[in-house]
């Protein structure tokens, strides 16, 4: 398969011009495209590298069993392959499939010290029991969060270049509208950037074809390797649970309130008994939470509710690929996005913010008075809504936040649709494909 673009290309070169760095833990959810990446800087950057697959060369496994000393690892390789070259300051070491051997995590303390050989893991989180190499690695590794292709990496294999990109940020800081052929073309593919998704393997598909032919078997498998994957490494007493929760995140979204109710996954379940399962799937990569603000106020760490919260897939190619058919042929045949109560658009958008850095979401409901808000977000000092509109209509709550003087911390928002780029004087408004710049345009207030 041809090589991506990928944003961590350029995280990969600064790590290796930083001369105290340490070894590299890259983590995300599986087929994102972790391990293409790594060999590719490898072969680029290094003399020689040296890749273990602990899933397909199970005889590497037992390399830590004699300790974790460099000159002990690097011997017992050798005994294995003597054909392999280790020269210090030129080789990068890359312990693939890491869940298949955790005693590896013990062993990147001995390597951070000695530092003649550049380490990098990676592996499916799905297998990897994180707290373990936390504490056996603490301090002495780096972590790099990888996910899915985001718009901006969709945009650079759909052949745009950086600078075009770029202007498209212009056009966002300035408040200048896009042109009419401007709006649409990008707009375009973003609506093909949620049919196919982020996954590298479906993104090479539809490039190569210029179209959706053979994408959704695929996108399909992915969602079946994934449960899979669940059934494969989860607790037996976790994995009824999380299956039950995968496999209802489209249900839920599909309802006009968006929150996950237990109470409708299995019989006398309580709230409380499925967090852990939750938490397990958002830490593999697999969903996205975002969760019910307590009050509309800063600061929003600990201002929420754990038990009140929407499930996102973290790839909007994959939750389109798990509706049924009728939506299948409607979305992919007419784009028609807004028929699914909005819940394509909030996931896109939930899924940019992630991608873009923001560690958690948060939302708020309440019945009485009726506000609604899609997204909280803050810049430096005020709390900003984010209202997700699939079809132009009303923005009441919206409205309600600002010109409140009960929402002290709030001073204006913003609204994404399919609208152009404009400001009343209470909030923007941005099309749908701004989400990537988001987090950049309020740093940047």
């Amino acid at each position: 398969m041809e090589l991506l673009k990928r944003k961590i290309d350029a995280f990969l070169s600064t790590w290796r011009s930083d001369v105290n760095r340490k070894p590299l833990i890259v983590k995300g959810a599986r087929q994102i495209g972790k391990t293409r990446s790594i060999l590719s800087f490898g072969r680029k950057n290094y003399e020689s590298v040296i890749e273990i697959n602990f899933v397909l060369q199970k005889k590497f496994r037992g390399i830590f069993n004699d300790g974790y000393e460099v000159n002990t690892i690097v011997k017992n390789i050798s005994l294995l392959e003597p054909s392999w070259s280790f020269i210090p300051n030129k080789t990068l070491i890359f312990f693939d499939e890491l869940q298949k051997c955790p005693d590896c995590a013990t062993s990147l303390k001995s390597f951070c010290i000695d530092k003649r050989y550049d380490v990098i893991c990676s592996g499916s989180l799905m297998g990897i029991y994180y707290e373990e190499i936390e504490s056996n690695a603490v301090g002495f590794k780096e972590d790099y969060e990888m996910h899915s292709m985001d718009f901006e990496e969709f945009l650079w294999a759909r052949g745009y270049h950086p600078e075009q990109i770029e202007d498209l940020y212009e056009h966002m800081v300035s408040l200048n509208p896009f042109s009419n052929l401007e709006f649409d073309t990008i707009m375009g593919v973003f609506k093909d950037y949620m049919i196919v998704g982020g996954m590298p393997e479906v993104v090479m598909r539809y490039v190569k074809n210029g179209n959706f032919s053979g994408i959704l078997a695929l996108q399909r498998q992915l969602l079946h390797d994934y449960e899979e994957d669940i059934t494969k490494y989860a607790k037996e007493t976790d994995k009824a649970r999380i299956l039950a929760v995968y496999k209802h995140i489209s249900t839920f979204l599909a309802k006009e309130n968006k929150k996950f109710q237990v109470t409708k996954v299995a019989k006398n379940a309580r709230s409380r008994d499925y967090i852990g399962s939750v938490e397990w799937l958002k830490e593999v990569g697999v969903i996205n939470v975002s969760y019910c603000l307590s009050n509309i106020e800063l600061p929003l760490k600990g201002n929420y509710d754990a038990y009140n919260y929407r499930i996102y897939y973290h790839d909007t190619g994959l939750l389109i690929a798990s509706l049924d058919e009728e939506s299948q042929e409607d979305l992919r045949a007419n784009r028609n996005f807004g028929t699914y109560k909005g819940a394509i658009y909030d996931n896109v958008v939930g899924e940019m913010l992630v991608k873009s850095g923001y560690e958690q979401l948060y939302f708020y409901k309440r019945e009485n008075p009726s506000i609604e808000m899609d997204f909280f977000l803050r810049d430096k000092d005020s709390l900003v809504p984010v209202e997700v509109k699939a079809r132009d209509g009303a923005t009441a709550s919206l409205n309600n936040l600002i010109n409140s003087k009960q929402y002290s911390d709030v001073h204006y928002g913003i609204k994404l649709g399919y609208k152009n780029i404009g400001w009343n004087g209470s909030f923007y408004t941005f099309p749908y494909f701004l989400a990537l710049f988001l987090r950049r345009f309020l740093m940047d207030k």
